[in-house]
């Protein structure tokens, strides 16, 4: 999957889990929680989401490696090579 492919896929999931947020909006540097006003139960539905729609796992530990697109696409990138 490319770069693009997985930014499409999170956005995807972060505009279902939050359909208040516009996808063509957020920006690779917006933090999920402090900048878009994700709670933590909306990060545990989106990694739910992310984790099923990619067929990656993502342990908690590494949640705060999502907290930005950019962070999230470049690790979730790493975890589909």
């Amino acid at each position: 999957m490319t770069h693009d492919e997985i930014r499409t896929a999170f956005v995807d999931e972060l505009t279902r889990i939050a359909p208040d947020i516009d996808g063509e909006t957020v920006s690779d540097e917006d933090h999920l929680m402090d900048d878009l006003g994700l709670d933590s139960m909306d990060i545990l539905n989106l990694v739910t989401a992310i984790q099923t729609r990619l067929g990656v796992s993502v342990p908690e530990t590494d949640y705060p490696r999502l907290e930005t697109l950019e962070k999230a696409v470049d690790y979730l990138a790493g975890k589909l090579d």
